[in-house]
């Protein structure tokens, strides 16, 4: 949908809000699902996530009548879990340290089931890649995607499916600046190491890169995007007021990059990825606090 905005872009909304869990990762956590040995669930699945991979999972084996389970940040926002344990999943909250070990590990002992990774697993990344099949479809002579970054499964998969039918399109990753390890790391040329801060943003940002993530993003990406807890706040506020869309902070932040003007001109699309915010949080960021 367009965003109405002042200025030299014409802004559109991808809307992974409007997914039955308030997040794209139902499109990962279902292919991955899928696509696997029915002999390897079994047991059932597990991931790591700060929740919307766990709802994504949890939604797609609740369907299946399989058991889930969720490793997720002690700093996981409430709204989340709450949604993740709604939908039948075990969660196992650890300090944030120890869930960025899982990632690493792809893994976690003691646990029964198929691992999916959130990121780096490949039928995660193509199952994210449809986003970019439906965004040329209905917008064909896009100039300029932007993508919220994670770990890189949802922006690389996007990137991989649009350079496929539409070389010609951009694609930019786009960080928070209290975690945003690409944007160092691709002027570098090498992945670097950044501080990390916790925010209202808990949905994208790490103190580094996946390292098997690093070579997709080099190639598919044409940069990324940095921009401040200020410039997210104020692209919740417009989203809300101009286009009634509540996102969570991950999903502002493509937003906030285009109102910036550094995504540049032309058609733009912002991957609104989810909208799974705390109503407090929301509600202090409607009323500027």
């Amino acid at each position: 949908m367009r965003l109405e905005a002042d200025g030299p872009a014409e802004i559109h909304l991808k809307l992974e809000t409007l997914q039955p869990i308030g997040s794209f990762k139902l499109r990962g956590a279902g292919n991955a699902i899928a696509l696997a040995e029915p002999a390897a669930l079994a047991q059932g699945v597990y991931t790591a996530s700060a929740g919307n991979m766990a709802q994504g999972l949890a939604w797609n084996a609740r369907r299946l009548g399989i058991p889930c389970t969720v490793v997720v940040p002690d700093h996981a926002p409430r709204a989340k879990l709450d949604a993740v344990e709604r939908l039948g999943a075990r969660v196992i909250p650890v300090p944030v340290e120890r869930w960025w070990r899982v990632l690493e590990e792809h893994g976690y002992p003691g646990i029964e089931g198929l691992f999916i990774h959130p990121v780096a697993d490949r039928a995660v990344i193509a199952g994210n890649g449809t986003i970019g099949l439906e965004i040329l479809e209905d917008l064909p002579d896009v100039d300029t995607v932007l993508v919220p970054w994670g770990g890189g499964g949802l922006s690389c998969g996007i990137a991989a499916a649009i350079r496929a039918r539409r070389p010609a399109t951009r694609l930019f990753a786009c960080e928070i600046e209290t975690a945003a390890p690409l944007a160092p790391s691709l002027a570098a040329g090498h992945p670097v190491a950044v501080e990390y801060r916790a925010s209202f943003v808990d949905g994208i940002g790490a103190r580094g890169l996946l390292p098997e993530m690093w070579p997709m993003a080099r190639e598919l990406l044409a940069g990324s995007i940095v921009v401040s807890l200020e410039e997210t706040q104020a692209a919740l506020r417009a989203l809300v007021s101009r286009a009634r869309v509540v996102a969570e902070g991950a999903g502002a932040v493509p937003v906030a990059a285009a109102l910036s003007g550094r995504a540049g001109a032309g058609k733009i699309v912002c991957v609104v990825s989810g909208g799974n915010i705390d109503r407090e949080k929301l509600a202090a960021i409607l009323a500027e606090g």
